[in-house]
């Protein structure tokens, strides 16, 4: 069950933003269920080349979080002690090819859906990167994240 939204100095706090940034982001740069790759350039050059990486294979991204600027946003209104990101986004997106293959082989694989890839820039490092997935069918969901990441730097 998510976290009902609080309200504190009159602005909406929403709490399941946040445990979705830590589920993405880990809870370190080393965290075992996360893979990152460094970008050699700007913040805005990365959610570039993430966001045409996702695009040129046909696929369509749903959503873009701007984690970072929620983050830096609501920092004074949940008391938070330090500003977490420069910048950090995430692109949501779905394959249909293999959301079908993964739910066909387990409908519940839908908790899997949509897949996430996030750019974030934490004092000039950019980061591309994403979440692990479970064994089986779910690998090729990661194979594509991580073809994805490798394309948008460069590799």
């Amino acid at each position: 069950m998510l976290p009902r939204p609080t309200t504190k100095k009159g602005i909406v706090v929403k709490q399941f933003l946040l445990a979705a940034a830590v589920a993405v982001f880990g809870q370190s740069a080393a965290a075992e269920n996360e893979t990152h790759y460094v970008f050699d350039g700007s913040f805005d050059d990365a959610t570039f080349s993430v966001e045409s990486a996702i695009v040129g294979r046909g696929l369509v991204i749903d959503y873009i979080s701007h984690t970072g600027e929620m983050l830096n946003r609501t920092q004074g209104d949940i008391e938070g002690a330090v500003a977490l990101y420069d910048g950090a986004d995430i692109f949501v997106f779905c394959s249909a090819v293999l959301s079908r293959k993964m739910m066909e082989a387990d409908p519940l694989n839908v908790a899997q859906c949509p897949y996430g890839i996030y750019v974030a820039d934490r004092a000039g490092e950019v980061t591309i990167g994403y979440r692990h997935y479970p064994d089986g069918v779910m690998q090729e969901v990661q194979a594509l994240l991580d073809d994805i990441a490798r394309e948008a730097v460069g590799e």
